[in-house]
């Protein structure tokens, strides 16, 4: 086993390190996998920036790769094998599990937000990862490298659309068509909606919404009076929101039928203000979304494989670890021509 991996990481606002350090065996119940690409992320973008995710810290958590090493009690993975980064099943023994809540796993719910008993916490801006075998899922053989590389952020959007649970023939808008809205916007077609409105001010992105077969795509000021032809004046049956601009949560929430549904996908960095009373005297339902389940992703998966939803139409450009710093920043700057890049470390 080669004993050096390269990596990136963020020290700092706006500044990267390229390293290199030795490796270390798998844990017992861990595995060593060398990276084929990582996704770049919103998220990745702001902590670049404004260097939230201090003390120094290795980036990147939407990966595939090729397992290297397994532990010696690792059973169901092997080497060789080309796996995706996730979530293992729920645990059954954690508070929410005795409970009754499985799908809110609280061993689940810490993998997702990068912890690891096998492994200290380092993302895949890197040649290899050493995580633990629950977090690697097997890629079936109808996805190729591009796809895989994809599967985590389309999962973190079936999760979405199955906590929705929107009823077949729906009204859904989807506000912003960056990467989590496409997304968003084919799972809810494959759920059954009966039309899907997506509103994107960026021509670029609505011409990707185009290409991926959504007819009703619109720049954000003309989507309320194509929402009023669409529904005779009512609202949306479902609204997503995948921008995570706070200020346009009340106004997403007023396209929003009566009764109807309010899902929040974007993540907000800064506080929102809302109207409480208009939200409670027209009785929405607020969900919030964060994450998956490891069911998410074997859905997701199969949908892929299955030709149900595009993700490789999404993929706009592939890097190396040395361009990174580069394309963070046109990334920050809002002027990228950019949907999805891929991180490939062996460049």
């Amino acid at each position: 086993m080669n004993a050096e991996q390269r990596y990136v990481r963020v020290s700092g606002p706006r500044q990267l390190e390229e390293r290199a350090g030795d490796e270390q065996p798998p844990a017992p119940d861990g595995v060593i996998v060398d990276i084929t690409y990582s996704g770049i992320c919103g998220t990745d973008v702001h902590g670049y920036t404004d260097g939230h995710m201090l003390p120094p810290a290795v980036f990147g958590h939407e990966w595939t790769g090729t397992v290297r090493a397994v532990g010696a009690e690792v059973t169901g993975v092997r080497a060789g094998q080309r796996v995706v980064g996730g979530v293992g099943p729920a645990c059954g023994r954690c508070r929410q599990c005795l409970a009754g809540h499985a799908r809110q796993c609280d061993t689940v719910f810490a993998e997702a937000n990068g912890v690891d008993e096998a492994a200290p916490a380092h993302g895949a801006f890197a040649t290899r990862v050493r995580v633990s075998a629950r977090r690697v899922i097997p890629v079936p053989d109808a996805l190729s490298d591009i796809e895989a590389a994809l599967v985590e952020p389309a999962t973190v959007t079936f999760h979405a659309v199955r906590r929705t649970a929107l009823e077949l023939g729906s009204v859904v808008v989807v506000q912003g068509a960056g990467p989590i809205g496409l997304l968003t916007a084919q799972h809810a077609r494959n759920a059954g909606a009966g039309r899907v409105i997506v509103s994107e001010p960026s021509a670029a992105r609505r011409g990707t919404a185009g290409k991926l077969g959504f007819r009703d795509v619109v720049a954000p000021p003309e989507l309320a009076g194509v929402l009023e032809r669409a529904t005779d004046g009512l609202g949306a049956d479902v609204l997503f929101e995948c921008t995570g601009v706070a200020s346009l949560f009340q106004p997403s929430a007023e396209l929003v039928r009566r009764g109807g549904t309010l899902a929040l996908l974007g993540f907000p960095l800064t506080p929102s203000t809302v109207s409480y009373g208009d939200w409670q005297s027209r009785e929405l339902t607020v969900i919030g979304s964060l994450a998956y389940n490891h069911e998410d992703f074997v859905g997701t998966m199969r949908a892929i494989a299955e030709r149900r939803i595009d993700v490789a139409a999404l993929h706009t450009g592939t890097v190396g670890l040395s361009q990174l710093g580069g394309l963070l920043e046109e990334l920050d700057s809002g002027e990228s021509a950019h949907t999805k890049v891929l991180v490939d470390p062996r460049a």
